[in-house]
């Protein structure tokens, strides 16, 4: 297992990208962040956010206007780092100053958490009433401060927040016994896991040091439970917004979950044939140059941010 995860003995599964240092840096076979999945070709990713089409260095403001007319913006993180954050928060900003009426997906907290959410962004919460009663110690566990920016944007603005990861007990479940061991509750949520999607599993691979092979398949099948219980949940939330033009999510995960469209974004797609647009926060000491099929665009914090 690389440097690139944060394993959780009571999930039974790595964190995927909740740390990531390059498998590359670490003598392992490909970077995570050199895989040309879908889209060929390597581009300079440096400090500041980059579209990786053209290798421009761009604003927050013209991702916004890059997503009219797309429902789902995933911001892609490595996992209590104060920088990605602040991008994430600078994103949903971008996206009310458009015009979009914004919602903002967490894979911070599970479905089942949903009814905790609502006195923080109605305002009737103090920060320390909301982090005690979003369960957020048990849910996440990272510390707030770091995430601070993001749900201030949401007060501010009185945006909706959607619980979407999936119980703990599921993915453990699967896991540690494989996709025969689905729970009756977890099969009615999500029907069906599609395994064969090699683009994916090349990234999961590449997460795990390139090493992970047959014996990792129950912990490859938790990942996609846990991508595509992800996926539904936005995907409902948003059919109750479908009438509206202007509405959007914006899913805050992992760049585990979002990386080369093949996490979250893929199972989406799948489910709506409509494109998704990514954002993939890399860490300073990611590799300079980055494959184009990582994210639209990368942001990249100056070191020390």
């Amino acid at each position: 297992m690389t440097p690139g995860f944060d394993y959780n003995p009571d999930m039974t599964m790595t964190l995927l990208a909740a740390s990531l240092v390059p498998a590359m840096m670490q003598g392992e076979p490909t970077s995570p962040y050199l895989l040309e999945i879908h889209q060929p070709g390597i581009v300079a990713a440096p400090a500041g956010l980059t579209d990786t089409a053209t290798g421009r260095t761009v604003s927050v403001d013209e991702i916004a206007k890059a997503a009219r007319g797309v429902r789902f913006v995933l911001v892609g993180e490595q996992h209590n780092t104060p920088a990605h954050h602040a991008m994430q928060a600078a994103v949903i900003e971008a996206l009310v100053k458009d015009g979009r009426e914004v919602t903002v997906g967490f894979e911070m907290f599970t479905f089942d958490n949903q009814k905790s959410l609502a006195g923080w962004t109605q305002g009737r919460w103090t920060e320390e009433e909301f982090i005690t009663k979003a369960n957020w110690e048990t849910q996440w566990g990272f510390p707030f401060a770091a995430y601070r920016p993001i749900f201030e944007a949401v007060r501010t603005h009185k945006l909706p927040m959607v619980a979407l990861n999936v119980p703990r007990t599921w993915v453990r479940q699967i896991s540690r016994n494989g996709v025969d061991a689905m729970l009756p509750e977890t099969k009615a949520r999500v029907p069906k896991l599609d395994l064969s999607h090699k683009g994916h599993r090349m990234v999961f691979d590449s997460l795990m040091g390139g090493h992970a092979g047959d014996s990792m398949n129950n912990i490859y099948a938790a990942q996609v439970l846990w991508d595509e219980g992800m996926a539904i949940n936005a995907r409902r939330e948003m059919d109750l917004r479908r009438a509206n033009p202007k509405a959007v999510m914006v899913i805050v995960a992992g760049i585990g979950h979002v990386m080369h469209h093949a996490g979250i974004n893929l199972r989406i797609t799948q489910g709506t044939g409509e494109p998704t647009i990514s954002v993939v926060c890399v860490e300073p000491e990611a590799p300079s140059e980055v494959a184009r099929s990582l994210g639209h665009y990368v942001y990249r914090p100056a070191p020390g941010g």
